[in-house]
């Protein structure tokens, strides 16, 4: 039994160690105690934003085992469609493979129709092939190329 919730700040700590759970995370993250300040500042961001929803997955013992942001993105392309991104989803490494992930995205597409989106849509790192794999399977579909610049 697991309940999938808004984040509160004291789930910030699990949130980045999941960040960082494989690899390529642990390559771009930060986990310390306490939670680096970059970290602190981001969720106070995010937290007071309306159009963000930072969410994790608690099982019954407490324990945060996943995690997910959705950014509600308004735009005047489509007819003014609102956009739902998908962004930052994690699970812990004990957890995997359980049917957590598709809870998780069936979640958040909820969430993205109550707010009126009319699209959905997420990255994944290139080197994520299993995850790439996964959003397929759930229906999503590789029909832009994305690009990126560090600043």
């Amino acid at each position: 039994m697991v309940e999938i919730r808004k984040a509160a700040h004291r789930d910030l700590g699990a949130i980045v160690a999941m960040l960082a759970d494989d690899a390529l995370g642990l390559s771009r993250e930060v986990v310390s105690d306490p939670v680096d300040s970059r970290y602190e500042a981001a969720f106070a961001a995010i937290d007071a934003d309306p159009n963000q929803l930072l969410a994790v997955v608690v099982r019954a013992d407490g324990a945060v085992i996943g995690c997910l942001q959705v950014s509600f993105i308004p735009g005047l392309s489509r007819l003014g469609l609102w956009r739902g991104q998908i962004e930052s989803v994690r699970i812990a490494s004990g957890e995997r493979g359980g049917g957590l992930g598709r809870l998780m995205i069936g979640w958040a597409i909820e969430e993205c129709r109550k707010r009126g989106c009319g699209l959905v849509q997420l990255t994944s790192d290139k080197r994520r092939e299993e995850a790439l794999r996964f959003y397929e399977s759930l229906g999503f579909e590789a029909t832009h190329e994305g690009f990126k610049m560090n600043l």
